[in-house]
């Protein structure tokens, strides 16, 4: 059986044919929530993430058949909860022909400028990874939203911007790093900027954000 080139270069002894979960949910923010929450309830690994040109993320995992389903039945509570109108879908050893379309090469969209198919880049545990380490996000359908709400942020407690993501249809995420308490203070501040300014899609911090999670993101 053929094994896709995520198993051969990024997910070490990770057996892509025992089970694919799927979660495509509306908003950059609420899938990423969705992935941290799925990677600290089961034992799974993300496979790629990738943009569905529709305001949408879709989250691949694998793992265990059982350990997969737990984890999408989670991730999936958790993008509800934040209005994400998801969908999921826990495949059982996929047929290997399907993995020509189940896989996506990694693609960068000029438009949005940047890549709209991502696989997961691990790197060492450091210093940054420690229980006070957390991740802001805030995301707005208007740019001048959410310029607004991150000046604010910054402004308001120690906090490093380590990137923006783009959806299309106006959709923008800032994310931020720093100490949990000062990321939290940010957040807030932030987030009561956007009034009348644009729509708030998502504002959230996550504490001592998952392996998996800080693989997808920019490196800051």
């Amino acid at each position: 059986m053929r094994l896709a080139s995520w198993s051969r270069d990024r997910l070490g002894n990770i057996d892509l044919r025992q089970a694919l979960g799927i979660l495509e949910t509306t908003g950059f923010t609420p899938a990423i929530v969705a992935l941290d929450v799925m990677d600290k309830t089961a034992t799974i690994r993300v496979v790629q993430l990738e943009l569905n040109d529709f305001l949408g993320v879709v989250i691949k995992i694998t793992g265990e058949v059982d350990a997969v389903q737990t984890a999408i039945a989670a991730g999936h509570a958790v993008a509800e909860r934040m209005q994400g109108s998801p969908v999921s879908n826990t495949i059982n050893r996929p047929d290997d022909g399907a993995w020509k379309a189940i896989e996506s090469a990694v693609e960068y969209n000029p438009l949005i400028q940047q890549n709209v198919v991502r696989v997961p880049t691990y790197k060492e545990p450091t210093v940054s990874d420690a229980a006070s380490f957390a991740l802001g996000f805030i995301e707005t359908q208007g740019f001048t939203a959410v310029f607004e709400a991150i000046d604010n942020a910054c402004k308001a407690a120690n906090v490093e911007v380590i990137g923006k993501e783009k959806l299309g249809g106006g959709y923008v995420t800032v994310i931020i790093k720093g100490d949990v308490a000062a990321v939290k203070a940010a957040i807030d501040a932030g987030q009561a900027k956007v009034e009348g300014l644009g729509k708030l899609i998502a504002a959230h911090v996550i504490p001592r954000p998952s392996e998996s999670v800080l693989a997808l993101l920019p490196k800051g």
